[in-house]
C-alpha cells in the first residue's frame, strides 16, 4: 500500500532525531536542562499539548490532583478566575469554572508515537516481538563499546575503529559472530549496502521510512540521545569513542533483518505490505480539547497561588526597616536556591553582614586538571568554551579499597579476594550499613581542594582584574568593601550516588566551586589585580582580603582555603566570622532535616546536624538532599527584598543594583546566563515530576551503573534521563517565575537585544516580572506586552521562630516575614 507521509530524506531524518531525542550528557557532566528542549520554538502549552499527543509525555498534574489542590487552597477561586482571564476565556468563564470542577472528558488518543512499529507483533502467531529479541544484544553491545572503564577488559578495536569498523572486525574473528543468519551477516559486510537499503527490506515504503525510524529509536530514548549526545560532543567521555547515531540505526535494522529472518524465514514480507490502514502523521499540530484548555487554565492557577504569596511578601518588605549598611564581613555565594537558607541564617546570627548570589563558577571560564589527573574538564557553564586552563600542582591521597580492584574481575584474582578480604568485606559492609562512615565510596566535595595543593592557570593580571570586576560590579558590590569578603563556591558529598554531579554547581558543569572560588579569592588578593582595578575607578582598601571557601550542601560544613595566608588582624576576625558561619550551618541543618522522615521535627539543632551529616556517608541513603526541589524563583535585585523572608528554600538569588546598572549592560550578562541554568533546573525538575515515568528516571533503587556514562533498570533497560524519584517526589511543578529589579522599558529592549534569552520569557517557559523600584508597581510580562500585577490575599504571617515555622509540617510551608527577637 503506499501511505503517504513526510517525504524521506536521510540527513533531516537524523537531524530531527537529534532534535527531539533527550540531550542528556553522561553522567559525569549532568547538567539540568528542559527535557523538551526541542519544542521551545512552541509556546509552553502548545508544546505540552504536542509533547503529549505526539510522544504520549504526561505534561501535567493529573486533572485530580488539581481538583484537590483547589479544595484545600483558600482562594483557589480567586486564582482560577485570574487564570480564565489570563488565557482570553473571560467570555466563557462559569463555562469554564464548572468544566474545570466536574467537566467529564474523553479518555486521550493514543500516541502517533510507535503505532506504526507496533505492526510487527499482530500477525496470527502472535507477530514478532522485535525489541524484546533486539533490545538484550544491541544495549549490551553498545554499553561494552561506550564503556569508561567499568569492564574489566575493554572492547575490542574501539580504539583504532569507529563503532560500525569495530563490530565488523569483532564479527570476522570471533568464533559465533554477532548475526545468526547468513543474509543479515552479508549485508553487515557488503560495503555497497547503505541505511536505505536496510529499510526497503524492513519497511518497503520510502514514506514510512521517517515514522518508522522515530518508533524505533523512542522504544530506548536513553541509548539513541547518548550515542547523538556523543557524536555531537565526543569529548564529553574521557576515553573518547568513535560513534554516530547513523550507525546505530544502521545496526539496530540490521538486527532486526536478523531476528525475522529466524522468526518467519527468507521470504518474510517488508511492513508496508502488512499495514491494513495508514498510521497517523507524526509531528503534525495538534487540536487543543476542552481537557487540554482546562488543564492549562488549573495550571496557571496553581502556580500564581505559590507566586503571589512570595510577591506580596517581597513587597511589604520593602517597607520594612532595612538595618545597617555596615558590614562586618561580606559573602558572595552561588545564586543555587539551596543557598537561600544558608544566608538567611548566616544575615541573622550577624545582622552586621552582607550576603551576594552570582553564579557560583565566579567569572572563572576555563578547563581544570587535578594534580595527579589524567583528564582537564570544564569548570565554567556547559555552553562556554573556554580557552583557559587552570591546573593543579602538588600531591593527593586518594583512599583505595583493594576489593574493589579489576583483579577481583578474573576467575583466579575473584576466587582468592572473596574468600580472603570477601570476609573482612562483609562485616566491613554491615557495619556501614548501621554506623556510616567516609570510605573509598564517598564522594566528598571538601576533599576535592586539599590544602597541600597550588592552582596554576594563564590569565594574565589583566584577565584576572576584567573577570573581578564583572562579578562585582554585576552584584552592585562597587564601595564600602568589609575586610573580609568570602567567596563561598557549593558541592556536595555523597555515597552509592550515580548522580552525584546533579548535586554540585551547575554554572560549574556539575562540578564543585571549590576551585572558582579559591582562585577568585587569589585574584581578588592579588596585587597587580588590586592595582588595575583602581586605576579602574574600584577601591578596595589594601587590609580587605578575600577568603575562598567551600559549602558542602549536603552535610552543612564549610572548609576555608589559604586561611594560613591571612595577615594577624585579619586571622582574628575571621575565627569570630568562622563561630557564627557554624551556627548558620547548625541552624541550615535543621531546617533541612524536617524533610526527612527519619529524623524527628522536635530534634535539637546539633542532634539534626549530626543526622544530617551522616546521610551524605549511608549506602543505603536515596536522598542525601533534596537538591534543588520545591524551586520557583529566581530574583535578580538587591537583598533587600528577601533578606528577612522565610522562603522554603525556593528561590535562586542573583544580586543585582539597577541604581548601578542604569542602562542594563551588566543585567543582560546576568539573565543570558541565570536565564538557561535556572529554567533548565526548573523544567527538569517540573517535567521529572509530572512524568518520572519517561521524563524522569523513576526511582533510583534499582538502578544500575553502565560504563560509568549512564544509569539503566537492571543490566539490560534503556538509559535512564532526568530525575530520579527521591529529588523531585517533594517538588510543586511550576514553572520559574523570575523577578528583576528594573524599569520594564529597559528590560524588554534588553531581552529583544538577544532573542535567545528573551524567547524563554516571550514563549512562557518562564515567566517575567519586572519590579520599578521608583513606581513601587509589579510588572508581569504576557502575550507580548506589560500587564501590571496586583497581589491579592491577607497580609503575610510574621514569626519570631524559624524552627516553630519551618517545623510545622514536613510539607512545603509558606512565606512568612522573620521578625528580630
Amino acid at each position: 500500500m503506499n501511505f503517504q507521509e513526510n517525504p524521506y530524506n536521510r540527513s533531516h531524518v537524523l537531524h530531527a532525531l537529534r532534535h527531539y531525542l533527550p540531550s542528556q550528557a553522561p553522567l559525569k557532566d549532568f547538567i539540568h536542562h528542559n527535557p523538551l528542549h526541542a519544542f521551545q520554538f512552541e509556546s509552553f502549552f502548545d508544546a505540552l499539548k504536542d509533547a503529549n499527543q505526539w510522544f504520549g509525555y504526561k505534561t501535567t498534574l493529573p486533572l485530580g490532583d488539581y481538583r484537590t489542590w483547589m479544595d484545600k487552597t483558600p482562594d483557589a477561586e480567586v486564582y482560577l478566575d485570574f487564570a480564565i482571564e489570563l488565557h482570553g476565556l473571560s467570555d466563557f468563564k462559569e463555562m469554564w469554572k464548572e468544566k474545570a470542577r466536574s467537566g467529564l472528558f474523553e479518555n486521550a488518543q493514543k500516541p502517533t508515537l510507535g503505532t506504526l512499529r507496533s505492526t510487527w507483533k499482530q500477525g496470527p502467531r502472535g507477530g514478532v516481538d522485535l525489541d524484546a529479541r533486539v533490545h538484550p544484544l544491541l544495549f549490551r553491545i553498545l554499553g561494552s563499546f561506550l564503556d569508561q572503564g567499568l569492564a574489566h577488559q575493554p572492547f575490542p578495536f574501539s580504539d583504532v575503529s569507529n563503532f560500525l569498523e569495530a563490530l565488523k572486525k569483532l564479527d570476522r574473528e570471533s568464533a559465533f559472530g554477532l548475526f545468526k543468519s547468513s543474509y543479515a551477516r552479508d549485508l553487515f559486510h557488503d560495503v555497497q549496502v547503505d541505511l536505505e537499503d536496510l529499510l526497503n527490506r524492513v519497511v518497503g515504503n520510502e514514506s514510512l521510512y521517517t515514522h518508522y525510524l522515530f518508533d524505533q529509536q523512542f522504544m530506548h530514548p536513553g541509548w539513541s540521545g547518548m550515542v547523538a549526545q556523543i557524536e555531537d560532543n565526543p569529548q564529553g567521555l574521557f576515553d573518547q569513542k568513535k560513534i554516530r547515531l547513523e550507525d546505530l540505526l544502521f545496526f539496530e535494522l540490521l538486527l532486526e533483518i536478523d531476528v525475522l529472518e529466524q522468526e518467519e524465514g527468507p521470504h518474510w514480507l517488508p511492513l508496508s505490505q502488512r499495514l491494513s490502514s495508514p498510521p497517523a502523521p507524526m509531528l503534525f499540530p495538534s487540536k487543543e480539547s476542552d481537557k487540554d484548555t482546562v488543564l492549562k487554565v488549573f495550571q496557571t492557577a496553581y502556580e500564581w497561588s505559590i507566586y503571589n504569596p512570595v510577591l506580596k511578601g517581597m513587597q511589604e518588605e520593602l517597607h520594612r526597616n532595612q538595618g545597617t549598611s555596615v558590614s562586618t564581613f561580606q559573602a558572595l555565594f552561588c545564586i543555587d536556591d539551596r543557598e537561600e537558607s544558608f544566608r538567611r541564617h548566616l544575615e541573622r546570627n550577624q545582622p552586621e553582614c552582607a550576603t551576594f548570589g552570582t553564579p557560583g563558577f565566579f567569572g572563572v571560564d576555563a578547563y581544570f586538571r587535578p594534580a595527579d589527573g589524567q583528564f582537564e574538564s570544564k569548570i565554567c557553564p556547559a555552553p562556554l568554551t573556554p580557552n583557559k586552563r587552570v591546573n593543579e600542582t602538588g600531591s593527593r591521597k586518594r583512599q583505595m579499597d583493594l576489593h574493589f580492584s579489576k583483579f577481583s574481575h578474573t576467575f583466579l584474582g575473584g576466587f582468592l579476594l572473596s574468600q580472603t578480604l570477601g570476609y573482612f568485606s562483609f562485616f566491613r559492609l554491615l557495619a556501614q550499613l548501621i554506623w556510616p562512615t567516609e570510605s573509598a565510596k564517598t564522594t566528598a566535595s571538601r576533599h576535592q581542594m586539599p590544602e597541600n595543593v597550588t592552582l596554576e592557570h594563564d590569565f594574565s593580571p589583566i584577565e584576572m582584574a576584567q573577570r573581578v570586576e564583572q562579578v562585582l560590579k554585576s552584584i552592585g558590590l562597587v564601595h564600602d568593601f568589609a575586610p573580609l569578603i568570602y567567596v563561598v563556591g557549593h558541592g556536595a558529598s555523597s555515597t552509592n550516588n550515580p548522580h552525584y554531579a546533579a548535586y554540585d554547581c551547575g554554572a560549574c558543569s556539575g562540578r564543585a566551586g571549590s576551585v572558582n572560588a579559591r582562585l577568585f579569592a587569589q585574584w581578588g588578593n592579588h596585587p597587580e589585580v588590586r592595582l588595575l582595578l583602581e586605576q579602574r575607578g574600584m577601591h578596595i582598601p589594601q587590609e580587605t582580603c578575600f577568603v575562598g571557601a567551600l559549602h558542602d550542601t549536603t552535610r552543612d560544613e564549610v572548609i576555608f582555603f589559604d586561611e594560613n595566608k591571612l595577615p594577624a588582624t585579619a586571622m582574628q576576625k575571621h575565627l569570630r566570622h568562622k563561630a557564627e558561619f557554624e551556627k548558620s550551618l547548625d541552624d541550615n541543618a535543621k531546617e533541612r532535616s524536617r524533610r526527612f522522615s527519619n529524623i524527628p521535627l522536635d530534634v535539637s539543632t546539633q542532634k539534626a546536624h549530626k543526622k544530617v551529616a551522616k546521610r551524605a556517608l549511608s549506602l543505603f541513603e536515596p536522598r542525601p538532599e533534596l537538591n534543588h526541589a520545591t524551586n520557583a524563583f529566581c530574583v535578580v535585585g538587591e537583598r533587600k527584598w528577601t533578606k528577612n523572608l522565610f522562603l522554603d528554600r525556593r528561590a535562586f538569588l542573583n544580586s543585582y543594583d539597577s541604581k548601578c546598572d542604569p542602562d542594563g549592560f551588566a543585567l543582560l550578562h546576568i539573565l543570558k546566563a541565570a536565564v538557561p541554568v535556572c529554567g533548565g533546573i526548573n523544567l527538569e525538575y517540573y517535567f521529572s515530576r509530572v512524568d518520572n515515568l519517561r521524563l524522569g528516571a523513576g526511582t533510583k533503587l534499582p538502578h544500575n551503573v553502565v560504563g560509568l556514562f549512564g544509569v539503566s533498570n537492571g543490566i539490560d533497560g534503556d538509559l535512564r534521563t532526568g530525575l530520579p524519584a527521591q529529588m523531585v517526589e517533594v517538588h510543586d511543578p511550576v514553572r520559574l517565575l523570575m523577578i528583576v529589579q528594573q524599569n520594564k522599558e529597559v528590560l524588554e529592549g534588553l531581552l529583544k537585544s538577544h532573542p535567545p534569552t528573551f524567547q524563554w520569557f516571550d514563549l512562557g517557559w518562564i515567566h517575567l516580572i519586572a519590579w520599578e523600584e521608583t513606581e513601587k508597581k509589579w510588572w508581569f510580562w504576557h502575550r507580548g506586552m506589560w500587564m501590571e500585577y496586583h497581589t491579592i490575599g491577607p497580609k503575610t504571617a510574621s514569626t519570631k521562630d524559624w524552627v516553630q515555622w519551618s517545623n510545622q509540617s514536613r510539607d512545603n510551608v509558606g512565606v512568612a516575614h522573620l521578625m528580630t527577637a
